[in-house]
């Protein structure tokens, strides 16, 4: 299977890849101008790895989930990506990134904290499904 993670943001989108559960890479990140941009982007992106599923960081079980399930959803219809779409909790994910990235130059709005975001979103994700099975 072939996994694109989303750290889906109002300004970046961090991208992250994995074809083989133990190796996940981050990808350039989207900066977003507007929805229509940003969903063709992300559509782009999908159709050039040719992935099967997407994993998307989500805050599970606070009070904003339900609303960000409804603004991913509509965004993930905007990209029209027909694969399977799974919902992984990011909470702390930008943080731990932030960390990973200890002595780089990561207060720099570029996209990297978003995409290693992603990148621990997608490790959490391909974790979790190792131990089932």
């Amino acid at each position: 299977m072939k996994y694109i993670a989303i750290d889906l943001g109002l300004k970046r989108i961090g991208l992250a890849y994995s074809a083989h559960k133990d190796i996940v890479t981050p990808l350039p990140a989207i900066i977003r101008k507007n929805r229509n941009q940003a969903s063709n982007e992300v559509k782009k992106v999908l159709l050039e790895w040719e992935v099967d599923a997407v994993v998307i960081g989500i805050p599970l079980g606070g009070s904003s989930e339900e609303e960000m399930r409804r603004r991913i959803a509509h965004f993930m219809n905007l990209v029209a990506f027909e694969g399977k779409i799974i919902y992984q909790d990011e909470a702390g994910s930008s943080l731990e990134a932030e960390n990973r990235m200890k002595g780089e130059i990561k207060y720099i709005r570029d996209g990297r904290v978003d995409s290693i975001s992603a990148m621990v979103i997608l490790e959490r994700y391909l974790r979790a499904r190792g131990a089932d099975h």
